[in-house]
């Protein structure tokens, strides 16, 4: 795999979080009844990074859940014959609340469709919205993201790797091909 180009760099990705933390508190006229709830894996350190901005801008807390969708994927049988399973931990009840989904790239709409499935088996949240660093367009499902850290078009022989300190060390995005 060969590197083709950085789309964001440490600062950028920061940036891009603290627009969509102010994204979420304007369109949701604060956080009332807001949660939010990181994809895993990448999603997790996103989620808490929102979550950070948010009570730094509103002085307020907002739960942070983690979900894991690995068994709500529609092509887990060509993933592994033994996919890896992460954990769950949504530790607050998603009845009635406004769920703000975070993830790294929204691409086909297939893992969003899969987060929605396994939230909706935990509740009924009064909305669900979609919060992603990077939309790379090529969308087979008709589902977007509500907040948008960058948009980025992609060939789908390029593949986009969002790197996290949480996870690989250190952050910043980019464009390999495959």
């Amino acid at each position: 795999m060969v590197q083709k180009a950085l789309i964001m760099d440490e600062a950028a990705m920061n940036r891009a979080i603290a627009r969509i933390a102010h994204e979420i508190i304007e369109r949701n006229k604060g956080t009332e009844d807001v949660v939010l709830v990181g994809i895993q894996r990448r999603g997790v350190p996103l989620a808490q990074r929102l979550a950070r901005k948010i009570l730094q801008y509103e002085k307020k807390e907002v739960p942070v859940g983690v979900l894991d969708i690995t068994l709500y994927r529609d092509d887990l049988s060509t993933l592994s014959e033994h996919p890896i399973i992460n954990s769950t931990h949504i530790p607050f009840s998603v009845n009635n609340k406004i769920v703000v989904m975070v993830d790294d790239v929204l691409y086909t709409g297939r893992t969003a469709r899969a987060a929605m499935d396994a939230l909706i088996d935990l509740g009924r949240p009064r909305s669900i919205q979609f919060a992603v660093l990077i939309d790379r367009g090529h969308r087979e499902l008709p589902i977007r993201a509500d907040y948008v850290g960058k948009n980025v078009p992609t060939s789908r022989s390029e593949i986009v790797h969002v790197h996290v300190t949480e996870v690989d060390g250190y952050n910043n995005v980019i464009i390999a091909e495959n």
